[in-house]
């Protein structure tokens, strides 16, 4: 039953996740990056504050953050301000169908930062996962123009492989984090809302806004920066084949550009899905069993 459980919650993570680049590009269009963020992260912490209550966590908070303020603050400096600030940019900048597969590179960034940072070993299979993961990067990045190295905006490329050194800096900084998961997102979420509440003043007057794009943004918040992760934290808890759970993620990525062309129109280049096929092969290299090098 755990298993059948596992593998629903993991669907459902998996399907979430595949209308986020469609989300962005809509709740883009009604606001900017910074505003986006603000209200993004509300809608956050309502959810996550809603699954803590439900499980009954919630009343530990307080005593959570107290236990290492500095900690959670600098997470939450982490993620989701500078990540998801970072993040949006670059989908502000690029088609979604070049900005999410450049942002699903982050577990190979991963891998380095952590071999940098933490010791871990490269092994040989890493190395081969870098490569085809990186290959495909400069694929979707120039469009199929390897040789001629040109990119429709440098800026929103860069932001987006700078989005996975930001998202791979917050999962090694917590890793001896012993706090449950569900209140430490939360608390960054708390921590994050008034600086980017401050940022977004800072960045000039609120235009009105119709409920498509309260709509679309609420959306973002609940489900991308909230609910989903609730979801895919049970579904690997649930589960004792957590290999065949997490290889699921892959579906996402090719659904995500599917649902960009048909919704919103977007054209879908041959080098975007080459690209993206590289970066999961090297992805799908990466979850082998470690072998003698």
């Amino acid at each position: 039953m755990d298993e059948r459980k596992a593998l629903l919650f993991a669907l459902g993570a998996v399907l979430l996740w595949s209308t986020v680049a469609t989300a962005f590009k809509i709740t883009l269009t009604y606001f900017t990056p910074i505003k986006m963020l603000f209200l993004a992260s509300g809608f956050s912490i309502v959810a996550l504050a809603a699954v803590a209550g439900i499980q009954g966590k919630l009343t530990q908070a307080g005593d959570v953050f107290r236990s290492r303020p500095l900690f959670f603050v600098s997470m939450g400096l982490i993620n989701p301000l500078a990540y998801y600030l970072v993040l949006f940019a670059a989908y502000d900048l690029l088609p979604a169908s070049q900005a999410q597969p450049l942002n699903y590179s982050w577990a190979i960034t991963l891998t380095l930062m952590a071999a940098f940072f933490l010791g871990h070993p490269i092994r040989r299979y890493d190395i081969w996962a870098i490569l085809f993961g990186y290959l495909g990067v400069v694929v979707i990045a120039t469009k199929g123009d390897i040789l001629g190295l040109q990119f429709d905006s440098p800026l929103g490329v860069g932001l987006a492989l700078f989005s996975t050194i930001l998202w791979s800096s917050y999962w090694i900084l917590n890793a001896k984090n012993s706090a449950d998961p569900v209140l430490s997102v939360l608390l960054g979420f708390i921590v994050s809302l008034p600086l980017s509440g401050a940022m977004s003043l800072w960045e000039g007057a609120w235009q009105p806004v119709p409920w498509q794009g309260w709509f679309a943004v609420g959306y973002v918040g609940f489900f991308e920066m909230g609910i989903t992760f609730v979801l895919w934290l049970t579904a690997l808890k649930s589960t004792e084949n957590t290999a065949r759970i997490s290889n699921l993620i892959f579906i996402s990525p090719f659904i995500s550009l599917l649902l960009l062309a048909t919704i919103i129109g977007e054209e879908i280049h041959l080098a975007t899905i080459v690209g993206l096929v590289l970066i999961v092969v090297g992805l799908l290299i990466q979850q082998m069993k470690r072998q003698p090098n």
